[in-house]
């Protein structure tokens, strides 16, 4: 069999299930269960960035509903096993499992891919039942021959539309093949199918309207089984305590659900429990060049967006613009929104954030692309930026810091601490390496501009302070009255920097930059 009842879904799971960093997402079925065959809504589409769950829970389905297995072994270890649901379907139906990324060997057009599919779903079908028709008759017709109904499970459904051999008139015919065999049809109990791409991105018309939606922006039935809770990954930190839940969530952490729950990236959780350390593992595995492709014909559009989402200062955006558009980029709204969609950036709020440490380091780079501009002139000096702070040269520092301000970008011409902590952002960029980068830190007395905390012992804190207007030897007084170093006090060294900025033309000292750095312990 390739697609009925097939055994691989049930295999994969069972092992993930023994696992003992799994996470329980059964209570999944138990959302799903009102679904089952009542004609209305019992199609759904979930939508999520790769390496979400998708494919794990697509496994769990596939395993709870099919008949041809035993799963009861699995599932009353579950969470669902508590439901009154569950016994009622689990096992009772015939399934058809398909993972659509599988391809025939040597792949060259959408015509060999979808024949490869056709092929399968008949072979099973003629395996299985008694049925004698000729290959003009559509597969429909042959499930229909069956007389019998059936669970669909599509996983990855987007994947061929990534392919280079698909065109245009492909998506089209792709979709009518999806509506055929699914829509209006009967012998379909429900139809579960996951993939990154929304449906609406693709499908115009009715092609596939009988799939409700649920993706990364609009979820609020499903969003809480796809990506690990504050609560499950504390529960894994309280099982296995090597790892420490305040750095997975600095690196991980940063996603919501639509009621507000904040969510982790599951992979690089998983990823940091096995190797008992934090690094990039989900960005490490997909085409990460997905965040350039979004912006590259129309960087200039988003070139500050960029720096003020670095920076950590939230960027407006109409989000669901987007989903009813097309497959072109054409406006602002459009590129921010699919980096959305792709997981590159949270929203939250009628705002835009970069989630988490592991998407900052990958944000970072593109601002070393040649094509960011004077943008990517100052990153250049950033590694000498952090070494003069370091080595405590003030003069060195303020000019360093003076001629990044001098350089013809709109977004530093403002005359407020907001336009100076962007700049700073992109100054102190190599310092992300070796700190966590913490800006408007709620602190002492007040909220501090920016801390970097080291992420090892071999390196001083260092808390600055910004000032439009004043002195350095304020803004240090400012660090020191207000308590900001409350939050590190435990720290061995500490330095205090302050810089400021004359804002006023009619001085003699205009746009003169001035640092103070102090060593207060």
């Amino acid at each position: 069999m390739y697609y009925l009842n097939v055994d691989r879904p049930i295999e994969r799971f069972t092992k993930i299930a023994q696992n003992p960093l799994y996470v329980d997402k059964s209570l999944l079925i138990n959302k799903i269960a009102s679904s089952l065959g009542n004609g209305l809504g019992h199609d759904i589409c979930i939508t999520r960035p790769r390496r979400f769950g998708k494919t794990v829970n697509a496994d769990m389905l596939a395993s709870y509903y099919c008949k041809a297995y035993d799963t009861k072994d699995i599932f009353d270890q579950l969470k669902i096993a508590k439901c009154d649901s569950y016994l009622k379907n689990l096992n009772q139906y015939n399934v058809i499992y398909m993972n659509m990324a599988a391809m025939p060997r040597n792949c060259q057009s959408y015509n060999g891919y979808i024949s490869y599919i056709e092929h399968n779903l008949i072979s099973d079908l003629k395996s299985s039942y008694s049925i004698d028709l000729s290959s003009e008759y559509p597969i429909s017709e042959y499930f229909y021959q069956t007389k019998d109904s059936f669970v669909f499970i599509l996983d990855e459904w987007d994947s061929v539309l990534y392919e280079d051999f698909m065109e245009e008139s492909d998506e089209k015919k792709y979709l009518k093949f999806l509506r055929d065999l699914i829509k209006d049809q009967s012998y379909v109990i429900m139809a579960y199918m996951t993939g990154i791409l929304p449906i609406v991105k693709h499908s115009s018309g009715s092609d596939l309207n009988n799939f409700i939606e649920y993706n990364f922006i609009n979820d609020r039935r499903y969003n809480e089984y796809f990506g690990f809770t504050e609560e499950e990954v504390s529960e894994l930190c309280q099982k296995y305590p090597y790892m420490k839940y305040s750095d997975l969530e600095y690196w991980y952490d940063g996603y919501y659900t639509n009621d507000g729950k904040k969510l982790f990236n599951p992979r690089s959780v998983r990823n940091a429990f096995d190797n008992q350390y934090c690094d990039n593992y989900w960005t490490s595995t997909g085409p990460m060049s997905e965040i350039s492709d979004c912006i590259e014909d129309n960087i200039d559009d988003v070139r500050d967006d960029m720096i003020q989402l670095v920076s950590g200062t939230p960027v407006e955006v109409d989000i669901m613009e987007y989903l009813d558009k097309d497959d072109n980029l054409d406006t602002r709204d459009e590129i921010l929104s699919s980096m959305v969609i792709f997981g590159f950036l949270t929203y939250h709020d009628d705002c835009l954030y970069i989630p988490n440490h592991e998407l900052m380091l990958k944000f970072e780079k593109i601002l070393n692309r040649k094509d960011m501009g004077d943008y990517h002139e100052i990153v250049k000096q950033s590694k000498l930026i952090l070494k003069a702070t370091l080595n405590k040269d003030e003069a060195l520092l303020a000019s360093m810091i003076e001629e990044a301000h001098d350089k013809e970008v709109d977004l530093f011409h403002y005359n407020d601490e907001n336009s100076l902590a962007c700049l700073l952002t992109v100054c102190y960029i190599y310092a992300r390496k070796f700190y966590k980068v913490r800006r408007e830190e709620v602190t002492g007395k007040g909220r501090c501009d920016m801390i970097f905390i080291p992420q090892r012992s071999n390196r001083p804190v260092m808390i600055i302070e910004l000032k439009v207007k004043g002195t350095p030897q304020e803004a240090i007084d400012q660090i020191i009255n207000k308590n900001y170093i409350d939050k590190v006090k435990d720290y061995k060294e500490i330095l205090l920097v302050g810089i400021t900025y004359n804002p006023d033309s009619s001085q003699a000292n205009y746009k003169k930059h001035q640092c103070k750095i102090l060593q207060y312990k």
